[in-house]
């Protein structure tokens, strides 16, 4: 839990402050209709919010000593994080300036994120608990993917630029968006293929004695 909630509070330091200060000038994302910078900062809040509690919700401890803490911080990750955050994605994800790959990316991420938790908090308030749990582990690596995705983005920068004069006729927008694409597909299809792979995992067996 330590290493992880350092990672989360290190981007969240990074990623909040433009946003915070409610200057569209310092927006790390142009804006491409009217009301684009304020969608974009209610993401990002929410988003923040569902990260935060995402944190209580995996801590075994705090599962374990106090369930009603557990359930209560459920709730703001599902109606304070994920639901508004994941909404306001749909828009700006659609009307993204990074062009139609990563459009049709952010688009069905946000779809997958709302499904997966929508369908894990139906499911615990059914008293599905082990399906709960499952729907869950995969929000949760929705949710942390945007820590991936920006990793990816410097990587792909890294060895696409060689190509820039040949593969992209140099064109820096055709490059810019082929970046932000990689950047967008692999992080959630990764952390959702990972998460998979974590559920399906078969306990090791004791050593016989």
């Amino acid at each position: 839990m330590g290493p992880l909630a350092l990672v989360v509070v290190a981007f969240l330091a990074y990623s909040l402050p433009p946003y915070l200060a409610f200057d569209p000038a310092r927006s790390r994302v142009p804006s491409t209709f009217p009301a684009h910078y304020l969608f974009l900062v209610g993401h990002v809040v929410f988003g923040s919010i569902a990260m935060v509690t995402a944190l209580l919700q995996i801590w075994p401890w705090i599962r374990r000593k106090h369930p009603v803490l557990h359930r209560y911080s459920g709730r703001a990750y599902v109606f304070a994080g994920v639901l508004p955050s994941g909404l306001l994605a749909l828009t700006i994800g659609a009307a993204t300036p990074f062009g139609p790959v990563t459009r049709a990316s952010d688009v069905l991420l946000a779809v997958l994120w709302l499904g997966t938790t929508w369908a894990g908090y139906r499911a615990a308030r059914e008293r599905r608990f082990g399906d709960h749990r499952r729907w869950m582990v995969r929000s949760f690596a929705l949710t942390m993917s945007i820590i991936l995705n920006r990793l990816i983005g410097p990587v792909a920068a890294i060895f696409l630029e060689p190509q820039l004069a040949t593969t992209f006729g140099g064109n820096e927008i055709a490059f810019g968006q082929s970046i932000a694409a990689l950047g967008a597909w692999v992080s959630w299809t990764v952390a959702l293929i990972a998460a998979q792979l974590w559920l399906d995992r078969k306990p090791k067996r004791r050593a016989s004695v």
